[in-house]
């Protein structure tokens, strides 16, 4: 089973709807445990707060400290990656029963396919990227615990509907140490929209829709992304509340 294939396996357990996140007044946090979460406390109710389920890594996650928050450019050639432009603004807080606060100096790695399928630095079935490193990045989170990434509209490819991968993780100074790693979704009428421009409209008709997606199955409806147009794109914000122990 290559990189890939592995989108498709859970490396932690997923949260219930119950279980994982606080929508519309109806409160529950994720409790980071090393790499996996848990429901926190019935009583924590924190409308503030928005709790996430856990998802997958899935492929190709590559720890190249690549500190930056423009993730088109490839570093390795100075070649930009074409493609419809999203600003992405993750904000993070960390829950407790006091209430709501900004997390600040969190790792936040943002990773994806390119509007061909294509994830850098990889070899893959359908492609080899080795040594190339665009559309990845990361970013530490401010006093008001937010990271911003400037990238583009992904693409798709066979077997998945269209996604990103992100990780949010502990500065390595920081103890005791945590990590979340999840992923984000797109409206499907939006994609349907995007993918008529070029360059993603050479791919034809995408495979695969977000109901038709096992791992968007489990949770994926609290991860989709809410975009707002944005000069020539869109732009997002996404907020995420943790409670570390």
């Amino acid at each position: 089973m290559n990189d890939r294939e592995k989108d498709d396996q859970q490396t932690g357990r997923i949260l219930t709807r119950r279980e994982a996140f606080t929508v519309l007044g109806a409160a529950a946090g994720a409790r980071i445990i090393g790499s996996f979460a848990q429901a926190a406390p019935a009583e924590a109710v924190l409308p503030g707060c928005v709790g996430r389920p856990e998802q997958t890594e899935g492929p190709y996650f590559l720890d190249m400290k690549l500190d930056r928050s423009d993730i088109r450019s490839d570093p390795s050639d100075g070649s930009v990656i074409d493609g419809v432009p999203l600003l992405l603004e993750l904000r993070v807080s960390q829950i407790t029963r006091q209430g709501c606060t900004p997390l600040s100096g969190a790792v936040v790695d943002l990773w994806h396919c390119d509007p061909f399928g294509v994830y850098s630095g990889v070899q893959d079935p359908r492609f080899d990227s080795t040594g190339k490193k665009f559309l990845r990045g990361y970013q530490v989170t401010d006093d008001a615990g937010a990271a911003r990434f400037t990238t583009v509209y992904p693409g798709w490819y066979p077997g998945r509907t269209v996604h990103m991968h992100f990780k949010i993780r502990s500065n390595p100074s920081t103890q005791p140490s945590f990590e979340f790693t999840s992923q984000l979704y797109f409206d499907d009428a939006l994609s349907d929209l995007v993918y008529r421009q070029s360059p993603y409209s050479s791919r034809g008709r995408r495979m695969m829709r977000n109901h038709e997606d096992g791992v968007f199955k489990v949770g994926g409806d609290q991860l989709l992304l809410a975009l707002t147009p944005h000069g020539q794109g869109y732009a997002a914000t996404f907020d995420i509340g943790l409670q570390r122990t």
